[in-house]
């Protein structure tokens, strides 16, 4: 965790210079609105007015979750090791989508509860799943730095193979209990604005849920600014190797990408760690979960997409790639004023 304290923040320059850049190419300035924005983002990660996407990969963080054992899910935790090993094997949505948009997909065990046999998956199992939230502690705080210390590491590992953006992204039956329960700590709402149907619930399933949060609250006492705290008493593995992924990203000059609203409230955890590790940060999409828009809004961050994406595994956040990628075509690739008989215009006021 000592990497968390050499993080800073991107140097602005490089996104001055990008602006420039886009406001030389024939068209109305600030037109392509906040792609430009996350464009002079990258730029300031990357140290340069002429960033590079082209090397990309989405990290799927999988676990299980102790709360399932109070009914706050449609399927039983067995789903989660199905799926974790369907991502890895390549036969999952995150896999066909990162095939036609050309990011690498990495599955990582940080806390399935199983051993799951599968060479393609990458074992970084810090327990096998996490306590019921609603009798008590998640984790150990041991096991939360553990869990953050993975994803810090993935990304190290990642950016030394060239890797130059991250999409986060986690599969975990049961993992919308902890983010709502997070959620309602962070936003400081109660839990029934917060708490969404997940994979799909019924609306007296939905009610059970919003005790089960209410439940875990009581129980833990999670009132402390201390993000090692919050996630040990009401978070999951999953949020803590995305909170990883996040610091990671600041620390080694990644962008990351933030998905839902389990990606979501992993970044509001990692800004609480550093809060210049968001300059490092892109939203993707508004989650349909109800806590979505307002993590984002804590972050200070706007998202692109807005429809009504739940699906998880890093589907929502990977959807950002290809407009980034027709970001970089006008960047590099349309006609400039200087050269095109059009005359420059004026700045708005």
């Amino acid at each position: 965790m000592d990497r968390i304290s050499k993080i800073v923040r991107t140097d602005k320059k490089f996104a001055l210079l990008a602006q420039e850049h886009w406001d030389s190419v024939a068209k109305p300035l600030r037109s392509f609105g906040l792609f430009e924005d996350n464009w002079n983002k990258i730029a300031a990660v990357q140290k340069t007015e002429s960033p590079d996407i082209s090397s990309r990969a989405v990290v799927v963080m999988c676990a299980d979750n102790g709360v399932v054992d109070e009914g706050v899910t449609q399927t039983d935790r067995s789903v989660t090791r199905i799926c974790a090993e369907a991502i890895a094997c390549g036969k999952s949505n995150i896999n066909a989508l990162g095939k036609i948009y050309g990011a690498q997909v990495v599955a990582v065990d940080i806390g399935i509860a199983d051993d799951v046999q599968c060479e393609q998956l990458l074992n970084r199992k810090v327990a096998y799943g996490s306590d019921n939230i609603a009798k008590g502690p998640a984790m150990s705080c041991e096991n939360v730095f553990r869990a953050v210390e993975v994803g810090m590491d993935i990304v190290r590992d990642l950016a030394e193979k060239g890797i130059k953006l991250i999409v986060t992204g986690e599969m975990g039956i049961g993992n919308t209990t902890p983010t709502s329960a997070l959620s309602s700590v962070l936003l400081g709402l109660p839990p029934e604005v917060v708490t969404g149907r997940g994979a799909g619930l019924s609306s007296d399933m939905l009610e059970h849920k919003i005790e089960v949060v209410k439940r875990a609250i009581a129980v833990n006492s999670p009132f402390s600014d201390d993000p090692t705290e919050l996630i040990s008493k009401l978070g999951s593995y999953e949020i803590a190797g995305m909170t990883g992924l996040f610091l990671g990203g600041a620390v080694y000059g990644v962008t990351v990408v933030i998905d839902g609203v389990i990606s979501a409230v992993s970044a509001v955890l990692a800004s609480m760690y550093s809060e210049a590790c968001t300059d490092y940060m892109l939203a993707s999409h508004v989650s349909a979960e109800p806590a979505g828009q307002g993590l984002l809004e804590k972050l200070g961050l706007k998202a692109v997409i807005n429809g009504g994406l739940r699906l998880g595994e890093g589907t929502g956040g990977i959807l950002l790639l290809p407009l980034l990628d027709g970001a970089a075509a006008i960047y590099y690739n349309s006609h400039k004023f200087e050269n095109s008989g059009i005359e420059r215009y004026a700045e708005l006021k």
